[in-house]
């Protein structure tokens, strides 16, 4: 009981984390930007955002699990927390099925990997 709950305190947080445009976006670029991340200012620059407000929102992606950081000489580097997302993911989804997995069986079907092609809804 105290895990789920906990599992559910730490998911309303990324969710939160989440819930603003600014930070989904960035958020999707770093996973788009694979393992290799990106640098602060190069993501400020990327959406447009001044600098310091770009820290507040990686801060917040990275207090939620969903982002890491490492210092590089007097840059940042940020990085997608991938197995923070699939944390997320896999809370959101554990209960799907309810014993039925073709209630869900599509949905790897509409993930696509490639950089090529739009993301959908």
């Amino acid at each position: 009981m105290m895990d789920d709950l906990n599992a559910q305190v730490w998911a309303v947080d990324a969710l939160g984390a989440l819930a603003h445009e600014t930070r989904l976006s960035v958020f999707r670029t770093l996973v788009k930007a694979g393992p290799e991340g990106m640098i602060a200012g190069a993501i400020a620059h990327h959406h447009g955002v001044p600098p310091s407000t770009m820290s507040h929102h990686l801060a917040t992606l990275e207090r939620a699990g969903l982002v890491q950081s490492e210092r590089e000489s007097r840059q940042i580097h940020y990085r997608a927390d991938f197995a923070g997302m699939r944390r997320l993911l896999t809370f959101l989804m554990q209960d799907c099925c309810q014993g039925a997995p073709e209630m869900c069986g599509d949905l790897l079907a509409k993930i696509s990997c490639t950089a090529d092609q739009p993301v959908s809804a």
